[in-house]
């Protein structure tokens, strides 16, 4: 992964990865509900472990922590139907969420991964001051966020070896996640934290219920949740370069979409990238299974992903794609479209202010924007709901009720949303050390903020997301305008929230379909090849999975 994302609402933007880690999970996640995601056709929580899945899946009342939202400072855009509110200025003070340090002056670890350059931990005085506001030392065990997984699978393979705090990707959820390590190396939370008792830490009460119900494990809550989007990709437009040919880029159906493609290719200009995930968005392909009658249909059964693959390889055979695109060279896709060698490319949205991050300081006329969502007949559009979260992290078990206590009061304190004193020192760490103010009031960070401050306590825990990035002119306004009224097409998939656990020999049997979707869209294959794709999944298992979900369906 090449690109980066900050931390959702940290005003100084910093190299991270993951394919904007977070703007964009669905590029590579291995849950259930992610859009995008391929290996919906195979794994999908996380690792094998064949625990009972009732066990695994249901929530049963009285686990989840009751929702309190609290808010410090009114956004200038409010959320509509779960969308991202937007701050378009930057709070003249904050407030402290947490009146005094929580800490008791004890020394606790913790793991996480960082996609991007480790900082010194000796002498950090960001660190010094973020474990200052909380009255305890975290020293943190930082990993490479590209080999996170195997670090993780060592360090789970022996209790002693567990820190006090660990941060874990859902993607990289190891083999018998929930089965065995959860319940033998984790703090079961929910007698700390179910119903009334999150009153205790008003900021993690903050954190909406969908991102606590993801945290649960054998009907038991384990997990701290760092809150995901209500939608994580869209498909953008070069809008100053479409606008200056003189071309309209009001769209409403999928034909439209390959046309507009087809027009604003020429002289060295290609309309497109791959659109595989436009595709799949516009047929409203599920993440995974499709409920008809009760039953369940996996997503490679669908008639909707098969329309997706028909229009994926239209759009190709167009001549509308970039020939680097059609050769698979899809790393570069964002310098040919920021560039201006392609005008159309779907993206994760932490995508859009990296790339105002990289392009306007050199081109001040540069702006992408996403199409609203289409609907391939022009009809009613659906975007299927993202994860509620994608990280979350764990607390190592614990005999002593003060010690997990004391944890929590310090993930409530991270868990601090924009507008607190917590949440600023956080993201821009302290101001004439880590950062100055410009003219704006906005953070420049010094020489050592960039060196010090890299995301390290957010992988702990985290607010619901804000949008803040106002050092973009009319950016704000523009993303939480586009989500509000995207919002309207929202739906939950099947299984949402639900933290499900595939036993591990259907961990592969859908891989076969990454490669059938390229081969489609490249007219090496045809669409006829799909019909016995679907039967080679179905023996190889894929019935047997359905039987699984099917099971957990009827028990709901």
């Amino acid at each position: 992964m090449n690109s980066s994302t900050p931390r959702p609402g940290r005003i100084t933007d910093f190299q991270v990865g993951r394919r904007g880690f977070l703007g964009t999970l669905a590029a590579g996640a291995a849950v259930v509900g992610v859009p995008s995601l391929l290996s919906g056709c195979g794994t999908g929580g996380g690792g094998g472990g064949a625990a009972a899945p009732s066990a695994q899946a249901t929530v049963s009342t009285g686990v989840l922590p009751n929702f309190y939202p609290v808010e410090y400072v009114a956004p200038d855009f409010p959320s509509v139907k779960g969308s991202t509110p937007g701050f378009s200025t930057i709070p003249e003070s904050f407030v402290a969420s947490v009146k005094t340090p929580p800490g008791s002056g004890a020394s606790f670890t913790a793991m996480t991964p960082l996609w991007g350059t480790i900082p010194p931990t000796d002498g950090n005085k960001y660190y010094e001051a973020v474990n200052g506001m909380l009255g305890s030392t975290i020293t943190f065990q930082i990993s490479d966020g590209n080999t996170y997984g195997d670090k993780l699978a060592t360090v789970l393979a022996s209790a002693k070896d567990v820190p006090d705090w660990v941060c874990i990707p859902s993607w990289n959820i190891p083999p018998r996640f929930g089965s065995e390590i959860v319940p033998n190396l984790f703090q079961d939370l929910t007698e700390h934290l179910a119903g009334d008792k999150a009153k205790d830490y008003p900021n993690l009460a903050n954190i909406p219920t969908a991102a606590w119900k993801f945290c649960v494990f054998n009907d038991r809550l384990y997990g701290l949740p760092m809150p995901g989007e209500l939608i994580t990709d869209a498909t953008f437009y070069r809008k100053d370069l479409v606008e200056a040919k003189g071309v309209s880029a009001d769209v409403s159906t999928a034909d439209e979409l390959i046309e507009l493609a087809k027009e604003l290719t020429g002289g060295g200009v290609y309309g497109a990238e791959d659109l595989w995930i436009t595709a799949t968005q516009m047929y409203a392909v599920p993440p995974k299974w499709k409920v008809v009658d009760g039953k369940l249909v996996h997503r490679v059964e669908t008639e909707e992903y098969r329309a997706a693959l028909d229009w994926t390889a239209r759009l190709f055979a167009s001549g509308a794609v970039h020939p680097d695109a059609v050769a698979g060279n899809t790393a570069e896709a964002k310098t040919r479209f920021q560039g201006g060698r392609s005008l159309i490319m779907s993206d994760g949205l932490g995508g859009w202010h990296e790339a105002l991050r990289d392009n306007l300081p050199g081109n001040p006329e540069y702006w992408q924007q996403p199409f609203a969502p289409i609907a391939a007949d022009g009809g009613t559009p659906v975007l299927w709901q993202g994860n509620p979260a994608n990280i979350f992290s764990f607390l190592k078990k614990s005999d002593d009720p003060a010690r997990v206590t004391e944890l929590l009061k310090l993930a409530d304190a991270l868990a601090a949303p924009f507008g607190t004193t917590e949440f600023d020192a956080i993201n821009n760490g302290v101001e004439g050390v880590h950062y100055t103010r410009d003219d704006k009031g906005l953070p420049v960070p010094t020489e050592l903020g960039a060196t010090e401050l890299q995301p390290t306590y957010m992988f702990l825990v985290g607010p619901p997301i804000a949008q803040t990035r106002v050092q973009y002119p009319g950016f704000v306004e523009a993303y939480c305008t586009w989500m509000a009224d995207a919002a309207a097409a929202v739906q939950q998939p099947a299984f949402f929230a639900m933290q499900i656990v595939e036993p591990a020999q259907y961990a592969s049997i859908g891989q076969p379909f990454v490669d059938l979707e390229k081969d489609i869209a490249r007219g090496r294959k045809s669409i006829d090849d799909l019909d016995s794709a679907v039967s080679t999944w179905k023996s190889s298992g894929g019935e047997q999975l359905r039987e699984f979900y099917q099971e957990i369906l009827d028990a709901q």
